[in-house]
């Protein structure tokens, strides 16, 4: 068995690379993937793309009820070849579930019975000084562990961008985090530019693909990070986009029945609704935190349906301007539109007082005002810590003054 570049695999990369090597030798194979369970009870062990391909594993109900698997689940299995009358692989024996003995499964609490609570636990989003946009971001916007969060976006204000910018700062600050990227209904050549821009596992269904794969992977990829709650985990989605989304389930309904203005079906909200509902922090327990952008000013009378059904469903918004983004005025974020609700948990007392009030001396300035206040204070300071400490704490506003 001869393995290569051992030096720079990951201790866990390297176990299943010799497992692969000695199953090789037995004429046996290593299949890693996510369960995907049907209504019949027998499930799939979907290894690409959370899709039906050729090497798919067949997992009997007998073996989901035995080894007690979930929909979700991701599993590194031995498989057996199949036979001439045989359409998939076989599963011969879990070698481990989500990244732990399949033992550790039976006492697990399913992701529903947690009890949901306020994030108290903040990611930071700061790296370094010259990352302004992920600066401006963790200023105005903290995100907690188990935020569900909008990123409210027109075309061509750099959402993709800041996506990556807000993937690779949590990544690089919180590496125990599993990150996973969702891309619904993007062109091909963005799903490959992110691939190769972040260091997360990016799962898309591109516009060519047919509405039913924009559902089934969004589902999976759901079922799959709630697993890794239940472990006691931290996981974050960035999902590109909820309103591509919910356009997705509205063409699948039937079209008969009542509809809201634009031609949106209120029952097929149902679901996108859910899966921007399952961000939450569990009571001593793990995270999901799901951050999706809504397309709004798309001309389509649809997407402003869909927006406003989601607005106020999240406990975070960040609203872009595209005015910004046309003037070239980076990051182009509308800082007086953007905030986090129950801030105040994910603060220290100090700093929430002078964000309040650096939101005051913003009172009577616009939006390009804003920014290109705050990106000349954070340009001049390492780091936000530095910034803060340069506003007065006894400032008071004009609008303030008046109302003493």
């Amino acid at each position: 068995m001869n393995l290569e570049n051992t030096e720079k695999m990951k201790k866990q990369d390297l176990i299943r690379a010799i497992l692969k090597g000695q199953l090789n030798e037995q004429g046996l194979a290593l299949s890693e993937g996510v369960l995907d369970i049907m209504p019949e009870g027998y499930g799939f062990i979907r290894t690409r793309s959370y899709v039906q391909n050729d090497d798919d594993v067949y997992v009997s109900p007998s073996q989901i009820k035995r080894y007690g698997l979930m929909c979700g689940d991701t599993i590194v299995a031995q498989v057996r070849l199949p036979k001439d009358d045989e359409s998939y692989h076989a599963l011969l024996r879990i070698e481990a579930v989500n990244g732990v003995n399949v033992d550790r499964l039976r006492n697990r609490v399913s992701f529903e019975d947690g009890v949901p609570v306020f994030p108290t636990d903040r990611f930071r989003l700061e790296t370094d000084a010259e990352d302004v946009s992920t600066r401006v971001f963790d200023l105005i916007c903290p995100i907690g562990k188990g935020q569900r969060g909008l990123i409210v976006a027109p075309p061509k204000a750099g959402k993709t961008t800041l996506l990556k910018q807000v993937a690779n700062a949590i990544t690089a600050n919180h590496p125990e985090v599993l990150m996973l990227i969702l891309l619904i209904d993007e062109r091909p050549e963005e799903v490959t530019d992110m691939r190769r821009s972040v260091d997360a596992e990016v799962v898309a269904s591109t516009f060519d693909e047919h509405i039913t794969n924009h559902i089934k992977v969004s589902e999976l990829l759901l079922e799959k990070a709630k697993r890794h709650v239940e472990l006691g985990r931290d996981v974050v989605i960035l999902l590109d986009s909820i309103t591509r989304l919910a356009r997705a389930y509205n063409i699948s309904m039937p079209s008969a029945g009542q509809t809201l203005s634009g031609g949106v079906n209120p029952f097929a909200l149902h679901k996108p609704k859910r899966f921007l509902g399952a961000a939450r922090k569990i009571e001593h327990g793990g995270s999901l935190t799901v951050i999706a952008t809504a397309l709004i000013d798309t001309g389509s009378k649809m997407d402003e349906v869909i927006f406003e059904e989601f607005k106020g469903t999240g406990n975070m918004e960040l609203h872009l301007d595209r005015k910004l983004f046309n003037k070239r005025i980076f990051p182009c974020i509308d800082v007086k539109m953007s905030g986090t609700r129950k801030e105040e948990l994910l603060m220290d007392a100090e700093d929430l007082k002078k964000i309040i009030i650096l939101r005051r001396a913003f009172e009577d300035k616009s939006s390009q005002e804003v920014v290109e206040m705050l990106v000349k204070g954070i340009s001049n300071t390492k780091d936000n810590r530095e910034f803060l400490g340069l506003i007065n704490p006894n400032y008071k506003s004009s609008t303030s003054k008046g109302n003493d």
